[in-house]
C-alpha cells in the first residue's frame, strides 16, 4: 500500500505515491536525488540529516514522508540562490568550519535556522543551538566563528 505525498522541497512542489514507513531523509536522498542531506547515525543523535520543515529545524531522521504531506521543505542544496552561497554556507567557507564534511549540512541547517530567530547570537547561544548537531572532527570552535560570520553579513 502506498500513501499519496505532496511536498515541497526548496521551492519545487513533488507529487509521488510512497510507503507509509518511508523516512523523510530517505525520501529526500533516494527519491528526490538530493544527497546534501547526510545519514549519519539512524537513531537521530547526531544532525546530519537536519533540515527546515515549515521554518523548524528537524532531524529528517525522525519524521516519516507522509507525515511531512503539505509541508514545505528546505534542504542545503535550497540554500543558495542564483548560483550565490548563503552567508551561513559563505562562514563555514572562509572560517574552516569544516573539516570532512560529513556534518556540516545539518551544522548549516541548524544554524540558519538560529539566524532566521536571532540576527546576533552570542558563542553560547550558539553552542545551545548546535547541541544536537555532532562533529567529531572540529572541536566546534571554527563552526561557532561561522555562524559569527554569516550573523555579520547577514
Amino acid at each position: 500500500m502506498k500513501l499519496p505525498l505532496k511536498i515541497t522541497v526548496n521551492g519545487q512542489t513533488y507529487e509521488h505515491q510512497v510507503e507509509p514507513r518511508l523516512l523523510l531523509v530517505q525520501y529526500l536522498r533516494e527519491v528526490l536525488g538530493l544527497t546534501g542531506t547526510h545519514v549519519g547515525c539512524d537513531t537521530s543523535s547526531c544532525g546530519a540529516c537536519t533540515i527546515i520543515l515549515d521554518g523548524q529545524a528537524v532531524k529528517s531522521c525522525t519524521v516519516l514522508a507522509v507525515q511531512a504531506d503539505g509541508a514545505e521543505i528546505t534542504t542545503i542544496e535550497g540554500l543558495a540562490r542564483n548560483g550565490e552561497l548563503d552567508p551561513i554556507q559563505q562562514g563555514f567557507h572562509v572560517e574552516h568550519g569544516l573539516q570532512c564534511g560529513f556534518c556540516t549540512p545539518g551544522m548549516i541547517m541548524s544554524a540558519w535556522q538560529l539566524l532566521e530567530r536571532n540576527s546576533t547570537p552570542s558563542d553560547a547561544q550558539i553552542r545551545q543551538a548546535l547541541e544536537g548537531n555532532y562533529c567529531r572532527c572540529t572541536g566546534y570552535e571554527n563552526i561557532v566563528k561561522a555562524v559569527k560570520y554569516a550573523a555579520q553579513k547577514r
